[in-house]
């Protein structure tokens, strides 16, 4: 894991508003997750307790998954005190859909461990229309019941989406049914081959129920997410990038690998962090950035533009 100085993390606080830490690659930091998660459930096995976990689907969480089921059959990991809630499911989608997340949860985890399928918990994406809104009011009523989720594994959406809570969803947000995003529809033609067979709607955990996790993990891997990352640390809270609304909690951590963070302050424009190893890449970076952004022309740039 790349790590700052304590001087460079003072400097950053007026630019990212939530802590992040950047791993060389996506699998070094999916085994720090499940071992977080594998500490978290061992220690509530010693007090005879459950334990609550809130997943996701998609690219980011499956290597969390894979080193969670190596954890079970090479370390004896039980997860017969585990309940879990998924994040969401396309509606409407039959659970033996090859796009349904009932499907993926089964192939990348639950199939492989010994959680009681009881304790298993994934919005059902067959609900008659009619029915939704009661059977989402029950899917947050049980989650309060058991105390709240414990951990909340996130990835995030090119929209700033988590879960499905596209841009416009508020910070109060039940579970409930919503209409996808087109760039969100774009991105899941990967999985259903043509772009008309992507449901336009979803059923979504709330942003009001992820932010009452005790403990979030949000995991941006590749570069097609640096834009959004900066966005959603460093821009102000706002419902038009709801990741935003994760500087509001207070055990929120941002795992990220290289690719994702070129667009941070600290690394697009680090003369504005005031920490610079200068060199002349960087210097021609840096006059032709301050160029631009003055509207001069390189050769007309004076020392109080330099300034």
């Amino acid at each position: 894991m790349n790590s700052t100085g304590s001087v460079l993390k003072y400097q950053l606080k007026s630019f990212e508003n939530l802590p992040i830490k950047i791993w060389d690659d996506p699998k070094q930091a999916s085994k720090h997750i499940a071992d977080s998660i594998s500490l978290a459930i061992r220690q509530k096995q010693q007090e005879g307790e459950k334990i609550v976990l809130g997943l996701a689907t998609g690219s980011s969480p499956i290597q969390v998954y894979s080193e969670l089921v190596r954890m079970h059959k090479e370390e004896g990991l039980s997860f017969k005190n585990v309940i879990t809630f998924n994040l969401d499911e396309y509606y409407p989608m039959h659970p033996d859909a090859q796009q349904s997340y009932v499907r993926f949860m089964n192939e990348y985890l639950f199939d492989h461990i010994d959680i009681p399928k009881e304790n298993i918990n994934i919005p059902d994406g067959t609900i008659e229309m009619d029915k939704i809104s009661e059977y989402c009011e029950a899917y947050d009523k049980k989650i309060e019941r058991l105390g709240g989720i414990d951990i909340q594994l996130l990835g995030i959406g090119r929209t700033g989406h988590i879960g499905f809570n596209e841009p416009g969803s508020w910070e109060t947000s039940p579970t409930r049914l919503v209409r996808l995003d087109a760039i969100t529809r774009r991105d899941a033609i990967k999985d259903f081959q043509f772009e008309e067979k992507v449901p336009y709607r979803a059923i979504t955990m709330g942003i009001k129920t992820i932010l009452n996790a005790k403990s979030i993990f949000m995991m941006v891997w590749g570069s097609h997410k640096a834009e959004i990352l900066k966005n959603a640390v460093e821009g102000s809270v706002s419902a038009d990038v709801p990741a935003t609304f994760l500087q509001k909690h207070p055990n929120t951590k941002v795992y990220v690998d290289q690719s994702a963070v070129s667009a941070l302050t600290r690394f697009s424009t680090p003369w504005l962090v005031g920490m610079c190893n200068w060199d002349e890449d960087l210097v021609c970076k840096a006059v032709v950035w301050l160029s631009l952004k003055i509207g001069k022309p390189i050769l007309k740039l004076t020392d109080e533009d330099y300034t």
